[in-house]
């Protein structure tokens, strides 16, 4: 496997060279274990793709989006302006992200602040790539297959981002099957609005369980997600059904790389 390669800004900068485009990590793609493994196969995607990007290291911090949808609006803005000003500061032009919540909040929110970047999530910059030739996809172990998407919310009803991720299972040669509840009409897997970061209140369901529920009334193989979020709900609802052994819940950034042997 060859070696990952990942520069900084600062290193870019230092060497007086340009980044095509910034790969804002966000915090779940750098933190969560399993969610580093979805940024490793998008840099493995973009190494590729010969594609010059770079990442703002530990210069990133928190986008402000759990901080906003929690209610507090000071500290969103507290995190969202110091973002800002390193971004700037490098002169961003062009931003891709695997998290939804990161890519609503750059676009729509930051403009407000003086963040006037062009933010693409990481499944359009795939499509993009695949369309420019700079990336080719072939099945791999996934021909044939069954998989099913679920649109995460800041990607799907939020930003309506419904085709590129589409495109990309279908182009895997694999069987796109839809949930009942799909693409504007998409449930949500429970996480967002800052619910990720806490219990749920008590009900008679979780919303993961009733989402995960639709994905497996399909009969899919893999349930492709392109969100951190929507992968770790996704992933409880199949270990509480105790379908583990049969279900692959995986980033299509991830399903790309495997089919590519990255």
């Amino acid at each position: 496997m060859s070696e990952l390669v990942v520069p900084t800004m600062a290193e870019l900068m230092a060497k007086g060279e340009k980044s095509e485009v910034l790969f804002w990590v966000g915090c779940a793609g750098s933190f969560d274990d399993r969610a580093k493994k979805i940024t490793k196969a998008f840099v493995k995607l973009l190494n590729k793709a010969n594609v010059k990007f770079a990442v703002l290291g530990t210069e990133e911090s928190c986008s402000g989006d759990p901080a906003r949808r929690a209610g507090n609006e000071f500290l969103f803005q507290m995190q969202a302006m110091a973002n800002i000003e390193v971004m700037n500061a490098y002169d961003v032009q062009k931003v891709v992200t695997a998290c939804p919540h990161c890519f609503n909040t750059l676009k729509n929110e930051y403009p407000d602040l003086g963040g006037k970047y062009v933010v693409v999530h990481h499944t359009q910059l795939l499509k993009e790539l695949l369309d420019n030739g700079r990336l080719t996809i072939e099945g791999g172990s996934f021909e044939g297959k069954k998989i099913t998407f679920h649109d995460p919310c800041y990607l799907g009803r939020a930003n309506d981002v419904y085709e590129a991720p589409r495109e990309l299972i279908q182009k895997l040669d694999a069987e796109l099957v839809e949930m009942k509840r799909c693409k504007a009409k998409g449930l949500c897997c429970g996480a967002g609005g800052a619910q990720m970061f806490k219990e749920p209140e008590k009900g008679n369901k979780d919303i993961n369980i009733e989402r995960t529920e639709d994905a497996l009334a399909v009969k899919p193989e893999f349930i492709a997600t392109g969100c951190p979020f929507c992968n770790t709900m996704m992933t409880d609802g199949i270990k509480n059904k105790e379908k583990e052994k049969d279900i692959q819940v995986m980033d299509i950034a991830e399903m790309i790389a495997q089919a590519q042997d990255l």
